[in-house]
């Protein structure tokens, strides 16, 4: 008599896990439906990540002067600590600050200093309304100096001609990660543990079928569906809002790479809160420990270095963190894989980390 086959019934299982899965309205909803409701409100809004005065001083800035001391008092003005100049390029790029502002003494002039704003063309609006802002401090601080700001033509902007960073390009890689988070842990858990629970798991011990190959199929199943999901999202924010893929296909490859490698993260604490749940209805609250302070904190609607700096080291710990950090990298900059290594890195390291557990806590029966 023949050795069962093993392969063909993982294939056989994963092709039913997978039905199953298409065939959930919840697993749809939440997977794809929730996270294009935010992708297409934001995405509405089209232009610029919304207005905020983020700026950093030049290298070689005059700080000594009484204007440069007030400008760092208005409650108009934010201050981006940003070091050498390929750092404040990517910043200006990415919209992170809306400029750089050099106030430079000059002895031959009156004032004795002169004024020059850098940023991008996209910026040009922003830019407008932080020299006005400048004007109206150096008005406050003394008229006699403002009259002589506007006698020399004011404050002199530079601009540069950039790639917009818009709202969609920042939001859409946020709500992908939240979407492969969400539905890797929710549906891994409820699967699981309803397949323990009905006796399905026992049932298979009674068939030829290894153990790790029930295992597989359905971790496969779901990592399908969840690339799929990531697809669609891709594909609609690209078509419908024009979201930057840098470099085309490859852009995407490297896209779905990164989702795949977060889903396999993921699935483990679906893993582990199947083990730990004691009932059906514990898992929706150990999986929105995992899942809620990641959908607030992770960088999923705003930048983390927007969040206190008390609150930021937390933020980085969080493996969805370096997941959006990384599909940004990616779609925007035009990063490597191996320019998010650390990223990547991370994440294998949190994959080891709730494997572990989830090898300790999951059961069969």
């Amino acid at each position: 008599m023949s050795s069962y086959n093993n392969s063909r019934a993982l294939k056989a299982l994963t092709r039913a896990s997978l039905q199953s899965i298409l065939k959930s309205p919840s697993a749809v909803v939440f997977s794809i439906a929730f996270p294009l409701v935010f992708i297409i409100a934001f995405g509405f809004l089209g232009g610029s990540k919304g207005f905020s005065v983020k700026v950093a001083k030049a290298p070689g800035c005059d700080t000594s002067n009484a204007l440069y001391a007030a400008l760092h008092e208005n409650p108009s003005i934010k201050w981006v600590d940003v070091q050498g100049e390929a750092a404040t390029q990517k910043a200006l790029k990415d919209a992170s600050i809306v400029a750089v502002i050099d106030i430079q003494h000059q002895k031959m002039l009156k004032p004795a200093f002169k004024i020059e704003l850098s940023g991008a063309e996209s910026q040009l609006d922003k830019l407008g309304q932080l020299r006005a802002i400048i004007n109206e401090t150096a008005q406050s601080l003394n008229p006699e100096l403002a009259q002589k700001l506007a006698d020399n033509a004011g404050v002199t902007i530079t601009a540069s001609k950039m790639r917009e960073f818009k709202t969609i390009d920042f939001i859409l890689p946020g709500q992908l990660g939240f979407s492969l988070l969400e539905g890797s842990i929710f549906g891994t858990a409820f699967i699981f543990f309803n397949m323990r629970q009905t006796l399905v798991l026992k049932r298979f011990f009674a068939t030829p079928v290894r153990r790790e190959i029930i295992v597989l199929s359905e971790g496969i199943a779901r990592m399908l569906f969840q690339i799929i999901t990531a697809i669609v999202i891709i594909g609609v924010g690209y078509f419908a809002f024009d979201y930057h893929l840098i470099n085309g296909w490859a852009t995407v490859l490297q896209m779905v790479f990164l989702c795949t490698l977060g889903v396999m993260v993921f699935m483990g604490f679906g893993f582990s809160v199947s083990g730990i749940a004691k009932s059906e209805s514990s898992i929706p609250p150990l999986a929105n420990i995992i899942t809620m302070p990641q959908f607030l904190l992770a960088g999923t609607f705003f930048p983390i270095s927007d969040f206190p700096a008390w609150l930021q080291p937390l933020c980085r710990l969080m493996p969805l963190t370096y997941l959006n950090d990384a599909l940004r990298k990616t779609a925007f900059d035009g990063a490597s894989l191996w320019d998010v290594r650390i990223d990547i890195l991370v994440l294998l390291v949190w994959g080891v980390l709730v494997y572990l557990l989830a090898s300790k806590v999951f059961k069969w029966e």
